[in-house]
């Protein structure tokens, strides 16, 4: 079997957690079948670039995107069946199904209706955006959900799919490679204090990721709790900078409040997560959540928000805590979040076990060999 897989991101340019699942996706699935790999950017080791039809320079981020999809469908001709991931080559599968005569398979890895922060970024080339997604998806010969909560969030937005087609193959996570790290010389030379709790965050800085909300939970963290937060990659300048306000207002309030602005290399963010007493995820929207499943591998307890695939990661009560998000009540989901941020850690004892159980869970039920074997399988259905 030839696939060919159509992705934005592909190492080393991997920056969210549509490219981690990629890059080791890929990785198992060339243990079985033989895979192209088509991605922006430059030729790299294992995948073809493409770049921006240059007449375009300048213009909305939206057209420059389909351009390179164009670039994609010209390029995969013999290939036996594509694979697209987000709405950034979804397009270049759609079309190339229709130019090629074979069948396309989507990954949702998020969805455009429920993320209308995008406009503050694209425009009206986020109007684009949820065109190409809503014609690829409803096209598709088959969509693969990363979670069951994603699948009901698939079917609601997009009605008129057939649930048939939609298959849930949920993210997964190598734990040789996430473990707990004894490395500790990124956080020493911030100025960490190792022998204090520490929350951390590692993500982006976007309104999906809930930045907002954990900063403005950690004024109400006990006072020992320090903050490690790992945010980068803003979507706009206005989010950057509203960011910045907001954590320096935090650190003028209390100490022990760090901010690594910049893109961490994988041994750093392993050193954060296993020095951490506790790991915050926040998001307001979450398909998955493969920061979590990073930071049960390394062994840290979770609090984490209760949105979309989260609960299927997080489990409540054993592997961390849940709290309930809801966006009419800010306030409230912000005091949930210190509230149980303080619990986890005024009890030492539930914080190592909750470590321990979640990298159980992440070798136990989160494999990558599986998920690659069950994405084949769904491949050979369509041939």
């Amino acid at each position: 079997m030839h696939t060919a897989i159509l992705t934005r991101e592909f190492p080393p340019d991997v920056y969210g957690g549509a490219g981690v699942h990629v890059e080791y996706l890929v990785r198992e699935l060339r243990k079985l079948i033989d895979v192209d790999v088509h991605c922006f950017g430059d030729d790299r080791p294992g995948a073809v670039g493409h770049r921006p039809d240059a007449t375009l320079t300048g213009a909305n981020p939206a057209l420059t995107t389909l351009s390179v999809d164009l670039s994609m469908v010209a390029a995969t001709a013999g290939v036996e069946l594509l694979h697209s991931h987000t709405w950034y080559a979804n397009m270049a599968g759609h079309l190339g199904k229709l130019l090629h005569g074979v069948p396309h398979v989507v990954t949702a890895h998020s969805l455009e209706p429920h993320r209308p922060w995008k406009a503050e970024q694209l425009g009206g080339g986020y109007r684009l955006s949820s065109w190409a997604e809503k014609t690829a998806y409803e096209a598709a010969d088959a969509i693969i959900s990363v979670s069951a909560g994603m699948k009901d969030g698939i079917l609601e937005s997009y009605p008129a799919l057939d649930p048939d087609r939609v298959h849930v193959i949920r993210n997964g996570i190598d734990t040789e490679i996430y473990q707990p790290s004894a490395e500790r010389d990124l956080l020493v030379d911030k100025g960490v204090n190792l022998d204090a709790p520490i929350a951390s965050f590692v993500g982006r800085i976007t309104r999906q990721k809930g930045v907002g909300h954990l900063i403005a939970a950690t004024h109400h963290f006990d006072r020992e709790i320090q903050l490690v937060l790992c945010a980068g990659a803003p979507d706009t300048p206005e989010i950057a900078a509203e960011t910045k306000a907001a954590i320096e207002e935090l650190q003028a309030a209390r100490p022990g409040v760090f901010w690594f602005d910049g893109m961490l290399t994988l041994p750093q963010v392993k050193q954060v997560l296993s020095a951490s007493t506790v790991f915050v995820c926040p998001s307001v929207y979450e398909p998955l959540g493969i920061v979590n499943l990073e930071a049960m591998a390394c062994g840290a307890a979770v609090v984490a928000s209760d949105v979309g695939g989260i609960p299927e990661v997080v489990d409540d009560g054993v592997t961390g805590t849940l709290v309930h998000y809801d966006s009419a009540d800010a306030e409230g989901f912000e005091r949930g979040i210190a509230d149980a941020v303080n619990a986890v850690v005024a009890d030492p004892t539930r914080a190592r076990e909750y470590g321990r159980a979640g990298r159980e869970r992440a070798q136990s039920q989160f494999s990558w060999t599986a998920i690659a074997e069950q994405t084949v399988e769904l491949y050979r259905s369509l041939l």
